[in-house]
């Protein structure tokens, strides 16, 4: 299993047991950070969201909710849409196709890591 320090610098690291390592470096960079992750986690259970209702969820500012937001928007994980009820604006996501693909990829590359690291 491949092991990248913050310097950039790669290592190997063995596998467990005689079983094929789960390389660690291969997690969706996209999900793979606490508020992305919680944004895919709560519309994979939910059909939408509002912005208010995931910045309540995660504890997230505004500013850093539409960062995250956006950068799962740009990888097609999530769509957004905007509309006013009255005069107040509300803005709705909805995890994609893709977005729930990534995130079962995802969990089942947690699930093996955890697995090879309890197995040892």
């Amino acid at each position: 299993m491949e092991h990248r320090g913050s310097g950039g610098a790669t290592r190997r690291l063995r596998g467990v047991r005689g079983r094929a390592p789960v390389p660690a470096g291969e997690l969706d960079r996209v999900i793979h950070e606490r508020v992305r992750l919680g944004i895919v986690s709560a519309l994979a259970v939910t059909e939408t969201m509002s912005f208010n209702e995931l910045k309540k969820l995660l504890r997230a500012t505004d500013g850093n909710l539409s960062v995250h937001a956006r950068k799962l928007e740009e990888a097609q994980y999530v769509s957004c849409t905007k509309r006013f009820d009255g005069r107040v604006p509300r803005t709705e996501y909805r995890l994609t196709a893709l977005g729930r693909r990534s995130l079962e990829r995802y969990l089942d590359h947690m699930e093996a890591l955890i697995r090879a690291t309890r197995a040892r």
